[in-house]
């Protein structure tokens, strides 16, 4: 096993434990940053796709829709089962709604990290090299940041006395 391997697999696991450990914890909801971070994994998913040398077979185009698929059924569940709270006290930059997936919404993280390593492994041993692109991770996160985006935006608690009171005329 080589060192970069190891610390591939280290790394990685890190970071499925701190994603499972914010899914769990109360985290402040910005609605603007919910869109920021796909957004932005896209562009760069997109960009790093297109300087690869990779040529893309019709093995590749099928792993890709079912991962895709996958990731965006995970997204929209995660959203469907994110939690609000207003606190009473404001965080610096004065917001009070919370939000979480809980212990679920964890798992579902933990799912998609092990459906993606194993559709990795078996679309690379059918040919589909272009899984394992930094580009195609990244967009595959930002579809599953997205959909869970999409249904949190649509979920968020909002104070309809200020908008009725500017219906009111």
């Amino acid at each position: 096993m080589s060192v970069q391997l190891v610390a591939n697999v280290i790394i990685g696991l890190a970071l499925v434990a701190f994603l499972a450990y914010r899914q769990t914890t109360w985290q402040y909801l910005d609605p603007t940053r919910i869109w920021r971070t796909p957004l932005v994994m896209g562009v760069v998913g997109v960009v790093v796709l297109a300087q690869t040398k990779a040529t893309v077979t019709t093995t590749d185009v099928v792993f890709l829709a079912v991962e895709a698929l996958i990731t965006v059924g995970v997204g929209l569940t995660m959203g469907r089962i994110t939690r609000f709270r207003t606190v009473g006290t404001p965080d610096s930059k004065g917001r009070t709604m919370q939000s979480r997936t809980g212990g679920l919404g964890a798992a579902l993280w933990i799912v998609l990290i092990v459906v993606r390593v194993g559709l990795d492994v078996l679309g690379g041993h059918l040919g589909a090299h272009l899984l394992t692109s930094t580009g195609t991770i990244l967009l595959v996160l930002a579809l599953n940041r997205a959909a869970r985006a999409l249904v949190i935006d649509q979920r968020i608690p909002r104070d309809d006395s200020r908008s009725r009171g500017m219906m009111v005329r």
